[in-house]
């Protein structure tokens, strides 16, 4: 996949409101290789749009289009294609589970995948602070733990496209600029393109772009 465009894409709950968006209602290009941060307030829609790109959710008007084909003819057999080999997503809500281990986690994707070496997972496991935290349960880690395995599980699959929904919310800054770290290597390697979403605190690293929400 090389392009992701929105053609005056906007959710139907706002289509009949003034939204002073950069994005909303507009033509919008997302480029394979390039580095885009999506600014927002709260409640503008950030993780709807997420959504619609990921194909989890469909309740906007316009189109939305991979390499000019419309989004919306894909089948279930496509988005499960695309989920598997060009798009990798880090949701807010980060989707992990609760009754297993960190280690788990990640390993249950990679297993699907077989993209990553056991040695990968552990080294970029205690590389971002989790070496200690390996074997706990999801469920006794503090959020930003939690986001670090999530990053680290959607690292474990090809991607032409990383889309990330507020991934350093809970970070600090040191622990914030060595996550950016882990995933521009990914992304220099592979040429792939990153979507970055923020309500405040932006993850680190050179924007191609910054679209205000």
């Amino acid at each position: 996949m090389i392009t992701i465009k929105l053609n005056g894409c906007i959710p139907r709950v706002f289509s009949d409101m003034e939204t002073n968006s950069s994005l909303w209602g507009n033509d919008i290009v997302f480029e394979k290789g390039k580095k885009y941060l999506v600014k927002s307030e709260s409640g503008r829609g950030k993780s709807s749009f997420c959504s619609y790109i990921i194909g989890y959710r469909d309740d906007y008007k316009g189109a939305i289009c991979f390499d000019e084909k419309n989004i919306n003819t894909f089948d279930a057999e496509s988005w499960s294609s695309l989920r598997q080999t060009c798009l990798s997503y880090l949701p807010q809500g980060l989707m992990l589970f609760d009754g297993m281990s960190a280690i788990e986690n990640i390993l249950i994707k990679n297993s699907l995948t077989n993209y990553r070496t056991n040695e990968w997972i552990t080294s970029s496991m205690a590389r971002l602070g989790l070496g200690q935290r390996e074997d706990f349960l999801v469920s006794k880690l503090s959020y930003g733990q939690k986001q670090r395995v999530a990053l680290i599980r959607a690292l474990c699959q090809p991607f032409d496209f990383i889309v990330l929904d507020e991934p350093t919310s809970h970070l600090d800054d040191n622990t914030s600029m060595e996550v950016s770290k882990l995933l521009m290597e990914e992304v220099k390697e592979t040429g792939a393109g990153v979507i970055v979403t923020s309500i405040g605190k932006d993850m680190v690293m050179e924007y191609d772009k910054i679209i205000y929400l």
